[in-house]
């Protein structure tokens, strides 16, 4: 979180999706996990820099659903369960994710959505669409 002072608040944990999992069946409180705690001196520095959306697309994707708006984050969530489940299942490879999802989104593009039939409208035409962008891979 970064606020208008430009001071940074930052959340680091070990890097084991059983704490990001353990938060949300927890939320608002926490849990205990098996996980390893961050020990910081261990590291002695931090490097950052910027992701390379060529290398990562999925990060560019989403960040294109969020300016987007409207049902573009749904769009984006149904094409992606969609395609993992087909990478799942061997009949799509790992690259093909990013792929069915962009071919996905740019199909149907950012429709409004402002009311929860809507959402649910676009979530169901995109699996639609995914599924056949995944066929199409498959072939």
């Amino acid at each position: 979180m970064q606020y208008t002072d430009g001071s940074l608040i930052a959340q680091m944990g070990s890097a084991d999706m059983r704490i990001p999992i353990a938060h949300t069946l927890a939320w608002p409180k926490r849990m205990a996990t098996t996980s390893s705690h961050l020990d910081l001196a261990a590291f002695a520095t931090l490097e950052f820099s910027a992701p390379d959306m060529v290398r990562f697309p999925a990060l560019r994707l989403a960040r294109e659903a969020l300016r987007s708006g409207g049902a573009a984050p749904a769009i984006l969530s149904a094409a992606n369960e969609i395609a993992v489940e087909a990478f799942l299942k061997e009949q799509i490879g790992f690259l093909d994710i990013a792929r069915v999802v962009e071919q996905t989104m740019t199909a149907l593009g950012a429709p409004p959505a402002d009311t929860l039939e809507a959402v649910l409208h676009w979530d169901a035409e995109a699996r639609k669409a995914a599924r056949s962008h995944t066929l199409a891979l498959a072939a």
